[in-house]
Order: C-alpha cells, then sequence, then structure tokens
C-alpha cells in the first residue's frame, strides 16, 4: 500500500521530553495511525537499546548527567538507534519515529544534522507536561511494570524513577523556534502548538494529537444483525434485518442494559444502511448514523452472490482473490478506500471519552479493528468478523485488551422493542 499524498520525503519524527511524559504511548499510537493509513512506520526506542546493551536493571545514577560512564552509554544506546532507524529508512520506510528524551538542544541538534544530511525530514514532537497528577498516574500505569523495574517493590521502584526524572530536569532544555518545525503537546492534549509545520503527513499528526488522550473507556464493535441478504448470501445492499437478526438486537440490548444501566453512559454510532438503523432501534438509547460507516460500496457486484461474481465476472473475482486489500469493485470500492473513509472516525473515537459502540457492517469492522489492535491494514480482509458477537476493545498504554463475547439471538423477544423504549424514556 502506498502513502497518500503527494510527498514522497521521508520524515524523522523526533520525540522530545521529560519521562513520564507519555512519550512511547503517543510514539506508539502515532506510528499504528499512520502504519493504518499506509505509510510505511516505525518505532526505534532508545531505552530499548540501552535495555539490549547494558541491562534492563540499572539505578537511577545511571541517568545522572554528571556520570560519566552512564552518559556514554546513553549516547551509545542513541547512535545505535539512530543508525538502524537511517538504514531502515534508506531501505523502506516512510516515517520513522525516534523515541528518546532528546532533552537537550545539542542532542537535538546531532540528531537533526544526521537525518538531513541522510536526506530525511525532521519533525520535532515535544510532550510537555506539569500536572503532577498526570505524571504519578503515568509512572504508576507504565514505568513499574517495564522491565527496568521487574520483580522491584513499588515503593523503591517510584523512588528510583523519580530519582531518575530529577536527573533529565537537571539537563532539560525545552524545544525553541530556531530548532526547526515541532508540535507540542500540553498535558495530555490540553493544548497542542504546531510551528513552521508543513505537509500532509505533520497535519494530519496535528489533528490527531489535537484529539488523542489515554483513556481506558472500551470500545464496543459488532455487525448488525443478520439481514435477509445474509440470508441470500448476496452481498451490498440496503436489505432489513431477517428474524434472527432482529432477536440478536433484542439480545444486544439486554447485554448493554446489564453493562450500563445508565443510558447516557454509552455513545452509539451506526451506518446508515437499514440492517444497521433496525439493529440500534431495540437498543431505546440515542444513536448517530455516520454514512463513513456504512458497507463497503460492491459497485456493479451490489447485490449479487460471489457465485454469481465467479461465474458472470470471472477476470473480476480472480482479481479479487488475488488481492483483497487493493481489489476495487468496478465502480465501487476497495478496503483502501474504506480506511481512508473511516479517518474521521477514529479521530472522533480518539476525542470522545464515554464508551463508544459502533454498529456497522464487515469490512468495516476490520478496518477499525486493524487501527485499534496495531493489525497490518493489509490484513483487514482476512480478519474474523462474525455476526452476533459483541467485540469489546479497551485501549491501554500499550495497545488494546480485547474480549469477544457472543450473543445469542434471544429466541423470547418481540420484534419492534417498544417495551425497552418506553421503559428508557421513563427513566
Amino acid at each position: 500500500m502506498q502513502p497518500v499524498g503527494p510527498e514522497a520525503e521521508k520524515l524523522v519524527l523526533v520525540m522530545v521530553g521529560l519521562p513520564a511524559r507519555g512519550k512511547s504511548y503517543t510514539a506508539r499510537k502515532v506510528a499504528r495511525y499512520l502504519t493504518w493509513l499506509g505509510y510505511r512506520t516505525r518505532v526505534f526506542n532508545v531505552g530499548e537499546y540501552r535495555r539490549a546493551r547494558f541491562g534492563a536493571k540499572v539505578a537511577h545514577d545511571f541517568f545522572d548527567p554528571e556520570n560519566a560512564h552512564g552518559r556514554e552509554a546513553r549516547r551509545t544506546a542513541a547512535m545505535a538507534a539512530l543508525a538502524d532507524l537511517q538504514q531502515w529508512l534508506r531501505r523502506d520506510g516512510d516515517v520513522a519515529i525516534y523515541d528518546a528524551t532528546n532533552s537537550t538542544v545539542e542532542r537535538r541538534a546531532m540528531v537533526r544534522e544526521r537525518c538531513t544530511l541522510a536526506g530525511f525530514d525532521v519533525l520535532y514532537l515535544e510532550i510537555f507536561c506539569e500536572d503532577e497528577a498526570q505524571i504519578d498516574a503515568t509512572v504508576r500505569e507504565t514505568k513499574l511494570t517495564s522491565p527496568d523495574y521487574a520483580g522491584v517493590p513499588e515503593a523503591t521502584a517510584i523512588a528510583d524513577f523519580r530519582a531518575r526524572i530529577a536527573h533529565y530536569e537537571r539537563a532539560y532544555e525545552p524545544l525553541q523556534e530556531d530548532e526547526g518545525s515541532y508540535l507540542r503537546v500540553k498535558n495530555r492534549g490540553e493544548h497542542v502548538t504546531a510551528h513552521r509545520v508543513h505537509g500532509y503527513v505533520a497535519s494530519r499528526l496535528g489533528f490527531l494529537l489535537m484529539n488523542l488522550h489515554l483513556n481506558d473507556r472500551p470500545i464496543w464493535l459488532t455487525r448488525h444483525g443478520e439481514s435477509m441478504f445474509n440470508v441470500a448470501g448476496l452481498i451490498g445492499g440496503d436489505a432489513d434485518l431477517s428474524p434472527d437478526g432482529q432477536r440478536y438486537a433484542h439480545s444486544l440490548a439486554d447485554h448493554l442494559d446489564a453493562c450500563y444501566p445508565d443510558t447516557d453512559a454509552l455513545k452509539i454510532w451506526t451506518s446508515s444502511l437499514r440492517r444497521a438503523l433496525q439493529t440500534a432501534n431495540p437498543l431505546g438509547r440515542k444513536s448517530t448514523s455516520w454514512r463513513a460507516l456504512d458497507e463497503i460500496d460492491a459497485g456493479v457486484c451490489d447485490g449479487m452472490s460471489y457465485a454469481q461474481i465467479e461465474a458472470e465476472m470471472p477476470d473480476e473475482y480472480a482479481a479479487r482473490q488475488h488481492d483483497k486489500f487493493t481489489y476495487r469493485y468496478p465502480r465501487g470500492e476497495s478496503y483502501v478506500d474504506v480506511i481512508h473513509r473511516l479517518d474521521p472516525v477514529i479521530i472522533e473515537i480518539e476525542r470522545v471519552r464515554r464508551p463508544v459502540l459502533v454498529i456497522a457492517h464487515q469490512a468495516v469492522l476490520r478496518a477499525l479493528y486493524a487501527y485499534f489492535m496495531g493489525v497490518e491494514p493489509e490484513r483487514c480482509p482476512h480478519l474474523p468478523i462474525p455476526l452476533h458477537t459483541v467485540i469489546k476493545l479497551t485501549p491501554h498504554a500499550y495497545g488494546c485488551h480485547e474480549e469477544r463475547v457472543p450473543l445469542e439471538p434471544n429466541t423470547a423477544a418481540s420484534g419492534t422493542g417498544g417495551d425497552r423504549a418506553s421503559r428508557h424514556a421513563s427513566q
């Protein structure tokens, strides 16, 4: 998959900031987003290079700027990461993320000079935080589970890491305007500053960072209930739910009632197609429909079965079998197209702080799932997203926890959902 936009330049995103400010979380999130959009992106974390060369268990004085041995060891790790980054970017990368504190003007100038000489663009991303509660939460949520403190008592680990931060604070020099292009994020997105930022990728990152926050609220994904086209084995269309699909909608409503008795605690988004809207109707909760969540457009193949396509359009059938990801239905869409129209949906999900339920379609949910789980986009067409199953994704600092809950159609449910809607309206 080739990058979108007219840019041909290679980009190095240089992270800047003190420890426990969320740099690595942001770096991974940015990498996942750009990879999902089709950019070959990789994070080069200097801490991993340091652990590989000098071990994970190092005391805080290893990071003291007056410690000549520690300073040289950390420089060795930083240079090794930078060398690997340049080699990868020359070979087959689009965006490389250099994840380190890069806390001094001198270090940043060295990184910028080497990248510029190699022909790469450089964009700094400074993560700044002065909220002690957020810093403490980051220390407890991420640093205490890192290899540096495996098996270390919590109080000892916190004291050591706080001392490590103090060493970096003594030497830290915030980014200055004359250092080049940068994005600065303050207090987990309270303020985002862009300085001399140009180009499609950098602009998209600014928009993402304005909406990005670390929040452990779950994202729920489910396909609509079984439709009459599902029963007939036809693709596309705007069919109604089958009787089993209607019963699933009631089972979903029961499940949500058990998980979220407060009907305002959950945002519900659906596609604009009838089978998704009909699945949402019995929930008795406010929902919003997005055309961006509509199923992949099958173009001239809409309403056909795959057996029909194979018999009547063998070349198209063979092309799709060869590469389902980039294959575009005649007058329709490909999975690549679906991903790009879902971009604003991803940004909105990142912005929202409440749990979100998305009721949509197989191709669309495959693309959303790939983003949150960090799955290579090319695998989208092969991800299992079964009917009548709720997928619960709970973000955390290093990815997402996944839980799948199959829901049998509720055979005792009526097809109207009127009782549930009335009950919720009275609450």
